[in-house]
């Protein structure tokens, strides 16, 4: 029991660091372009660099596991993203902090999936559940811990320690990863696909690129489109590739798995709303209602008390009712408190926004710790290195898509009703979201009441009951 504490727990160090600041630096973005001379809306870009460098190297994660060591490149990629965040307190000019944010996005693309595959080698498939449980937490604390955190920080110290904060979270990753992850080194030295790397890069990059611009134009709208059609013809093409190819980048045969699809197509339809919430939530609360930013990361930081609440019911839950019911309770219920946010004006009582956001925690953060778990109850121990970097892919091309379809609502609604951003922008793009998440609760409720019990234990605790 200890080592299904202590592992995902070192792990998710590296998780809620990286969460933590792909959110946390919204909040400081008008007191960094001040410093560096800049405007706020040019240093999207180096949002955007932040996720095409995801986009691009989440693919190989899978691949560098396998021949240098899943220990080994998990310790690496937090150093790399200790760098990268120093070089990001030290930029003096847009285009040292875009390239600064870029190279921190590499180390941060090798540690959510390689940090996944190390937890998936070392835990027996039954006692998944609790082991994502512990790491789930932290990766969901982080985007809601962000903003709060980069108010404070910014309000009270300076924008630096955003960034110095990283620093000795990190080294504490590396040196408790070096002692206590003590995980087989499984090694697979097959050959890289580097044309499957290729088409892979300007598929994932190209959509998640486009989407940001789509969403948050800090360039002309037209580039978004032209990224976009970029990524979608390399995605085909690397489709037509994999399928010729003896060792694909990522392998879509994955995809014959009926769990693992499932868990990839319902996670990320209902991440879409998922995703929406922290790009709607802070600007409604603080454009629409008044607030500043530490106010209202004050407010959203229920949710991440929600996520920590989650853990006490999580394994249980799947074990009472199984995962594909409780995907699809969780999934229905999660997706109408996101709609429900859509509600809320500047008369709502804080206690009622906060009950709605609390509960909103503890449904998502029981969902995603079934979903993770629940794709890899039918996935070869071999497979899991490509699995882990497609649930990566997926997580966060499903992301930016959430933002790009929130952004793109607001836009449609102010154009539509020919005045400035307002409440019922906000709102309307809440109800969207929030019904799009709620649609993939019907991906679970179709699959058989014990799917994937060889990992939730619900079946076993059936044929006890019998």
């Amino acid at each position: 029991m200890l080592k299904i504490r202590v592992t995902p727990l070192i792990l998710a160090v590296a998780l809620f660091m990286e969460q933590m600041d792909s959110t946390v630096i919204a909040t400081s973005l008008p007191a960094i372009a001040t410093d560096i001379g800049t405007e706020p809306i040019a240093l999207k870009l180096a949002l955007t660099a932040y996720f095409v460098a995801l986009a691009i190297f989440i693919p190989i994660s899978g691949w560098m596991a396998d021949r240098f060591g899943a220990k080994n490149i998990f310790r690496l990629a937090i150093f790399v993203f200790m760098l990268g965040s120093v070089a990001c307190s030290v930029s003096f000019s847009l285009e040292t902090f875009v390239m600064s944010r870029f190279f921190q996005g590499i180390g941060s693309s090798m540690m959510t999936p390689v940090g996944r595959l190390l937890l998936v080698r070392s835990t027996p498939r039954n006692e998944l559940v609790a082991a994502m449980a512990w790491l789930t937490i932290p990766a969901l604390i982080g985007p809601m811990t962000g903003p709060l955190i980069g108010g404070f920080l910014t309000t009270y110290l300076s924008w630096h320690w955003i960034f110095w904060i990283n620093i000795p979270i990190g080294i504490a990753g590396i040196i408790l990863a070096g002692i206590f992850l003590n995980v087989p080194d499984e090694r697979n030295p097959r050959p890289i696909d580097f044309v499957g790397f290729i088409l892979a890069a300007l598929a994932f990059s190209g959509t998640v690129f486009g989407l940001s611009v789509v969403s948050l134009p800090a360039l002309p709208i037209i580039y978004g489109y032209l990224t976009l059609a970029v990524g979608v013809i390399a995605g085909i093409l690397y489709l037509l590739h994999a399928r010729r190819t003896t060792y694909p980048l990522l392998d879509p045969a994955l995809f014959r798995h009926r769990l693992f699809r499932t868990s990839i197509v319902g996670g990320s339809v209902f991440r879409i709303g998922v995703g929406a919430v922290p790009f709607l939530l802070p600007l409604m609360l603080q454009l629409g209602f008044g607030l500043t930013p530490f106010q209202s990361g004050a407010i959203t930081f229920v949710s991440a008390i929600g996520a920590i609440m989650s853990k006490f019911v999580a394994e249980r839950v799947f074990v009472r009712f199984g995962f594909p019911r409780m995907l699809g309770f969780c999934a229905l219920f999660g997706g109408l408190l996101i709609g429900a946010q859509g509600i809320f004006n500047a008369e709502t009582p804080v206690p009622i926004i906060m009950a709605v956001l609390l509960a909103g925690g503890v449904l998502r953060s029981v969902f995603f710790t079934g979903n993770n778990a629940l794709g890899y109850a039918d996935i070869a121990d071999d497979e899991a290195s490509q699995a882990t970097a497609i649930v990566a892919v997926a997580q966060q091309l499903s992301i930016a898509f959430g933002v790009a379809v929130a952004g793109g609502i607001l836009e449609a609604s102010t154009l539509l009703r020919g005045g400035e951003l307002a409440v019922i922008d906000f709102q309307i793009a809440f109800f969207v979201v929030g019904g799009l998440s709620t649609m993939a609760g019907l991906t679970y409720l179709w699959l058989p009441a014990d799917a994937g019990s060889n990992v939730s234990g619900h079946r076993a605790v059936r044929l006890a009951k019998e």
